[in-house]
């Protein structure tokens, strides 16, 4: 899995494709790792756009418990957009809404880490 980032404003988009779930939840995983990295205090935001992501296993919600336990430690900030519907219910009956920040729309989530 490659994730380009896409400057937009104070923050770095990256838009994952596909489903996130036992097979891929490791490539996933080291895709995010550099973004992850350079997510520190004063550094630009980085925002997960989940547009692409039609499903996501707990075995990815824990890739992205883990990204926001590193990106709190470092001081940045992390936020995901565009949950599609199915991935929107995951987090809901999971309460991982509680564990990220998570916007209706990339516009959303910029505004909101300015």
């Amino acid at each position: 899995m490659t994730l380009a980032p896409i400057p937009h404003g104070p923050a770095l988009i990256v838009a994952p494709q596909g489903r996130i779930d036992q097979t891929s939840a490791e490539a996933f995983r080291l895709a995010l790792e550099p973004h992850l990295a350079a997510c520190q205090k004063g550094a630009p935001a980085l925002i997960i756009d989940f547009s692409g992501i039609p499903y996501i296993s707990s075995v990815g919600l824990r890739v992205l418990m883990l990204a926001s336990r590193q990106v709190a430690m470092q001081q940045g900030r992390l936020a995901l957009a565009c949950l599609t519907p199915t991935v929107r219910e995951v987090f809901a009956i999971s309460r991982f809404d509680l564990v990220l920040k998570t916007f209706d729309s990339v516009s959303e989530a910029v505004e909101a880490l300015k």
